[in-house]
């Protein structure tokens, strides 16, 4: 089980805190986690990348490194680490605590190894993953690993196609897929989640393609950016059209730093205070990264509580 639910989640953006501990230091990430979970976090999220190239930094490197990592402003020499391995440490740590696989890039695998991996982890952790399946930005990764970057989107359709069937097949039973990409015939791959698994989907923009896997297969949406109100109306009418009650619809906004130097942590009270414009415009579910606003790892928990007392608050 979960967290106890609060009409406002917190969640802690694990993945990236590099200013505050070595990304090396995996057992410190974990700490961090259970940190969190008995601060009330409700989830704590993990990113990933397998590999990068040249083209992450493109637009040249963030501004002050406790920034959120995004398209081409990070060094390709980034340690990202293996974010499904961290999960399985998490989960076996904490007992209450979400982990939020945020994002995983699914067209670099295939759709049944994911099915194994998540199936393994939401079991481990008594439904308490949520994974956020992603195309991501990165030409060089997707060159690197032999898969051809042009028909990402495609790929990812037919991931989450083939993964619906075989969730849904009757127990005992096998499934078969048959498609541009894969193909399988009389299969039986065990374990399966026992319920859905909870998935987000994420883009810098609501395009079609984005409303139709949200509405299809989402149980939230986690923008990388911030939708426009005609945007989420749109959304909800999707929702709504498919039969959906966008009440139980998870969207997940977020805090971020506005730092006023290069080198330093920018005021956490000044990020709180964005608070109630974003639980007015709809978000339940808010992120924040703890090193944007202390280099002190001692400190996390201290951040945690003000990030859990602010959001209690608005929940009242």
């Amino acid at each position: 089980m979960a967290n106890e639910q609060r009409s406002v989640r917190a969640v802690m953006v694990l993945s990236e805190n590099f200013t505050l501990l070595s990304p090396t230091d995996i057992r410190g990430m974990v700490d961090l986690a259970v940190t969190a979970e008995q601060c009330g976090v409700d989830t704590v999220m993990l990113s990933e990348h397998i590999v990068l190239g040249s083209d992450s930094s493109a637009a040249g490197l963030m501004h002050n490194p406790r920034d959120y990592a995004a398209p081409g402003n990070q060094d390709p020499a980034t340690a990202w680490p293996d974010s499904a391995v961290l999960a399985a440490a998490i989960l076996t740590r904490t007992t209450r605590l979400r982990v939020a696989l945020s994002a995983v890039i699914t067209p670099l695998r295939h759709p049944l190894q994911l099915s194994k991996q998540w199936s393994t982890l939401d079991l481990l952790g008594s439904g308490r993953l949520v994974v956020q399946p992603t195309v991501s930005w990165s030409a060089h990764e997707y060159r690197a690993l032999g898969v051809d970057f042009r028909t990402r989107g495609a790929i990812l359709d037919e991931q989450l196609e083939a993964l619906a069937s075989l969730w849904s097949a009757p127990p005992g039973q096998p499934s078969s897929h048959h498609g541009r990409f894969y193909s399988y015939e009389n299969i039986w791959s065990e374990p399966r989640p026992p319920q859905p698994i909870s998935m987000w989907f994420g883009g810098e923009r609501l395009s079609d393609v984005l409303t139709r896997r949200i509405v299809r297969y989402g149980s939230g949406f986690n923008p990388f950016g911030t939708p426009t109100a005609d945007e989420r109306l749109a959304l909800e009418n999707a929702l709504r059209a498919a039969g959906r009650d966008p009440e139980s619809f998870e969207l997940i906004g977020g805090i971020r730093g506005d730092f006023q130097t290069p080198d330093g942590p920018a005021d956490l009270d000044v990020a709180l205070a964005t608070l109630p414009e974003r639980v007015a415009s709809g978000y339940r579910t808010i992120c924040f990264k703890p090193s944007m606003f202390t280099d002190d790892r001692a400190a996390v928990g201290d951040v945690c509580r003000r990030v859990v007392r602010a959001l209690d608050e608005q929940s009242k």
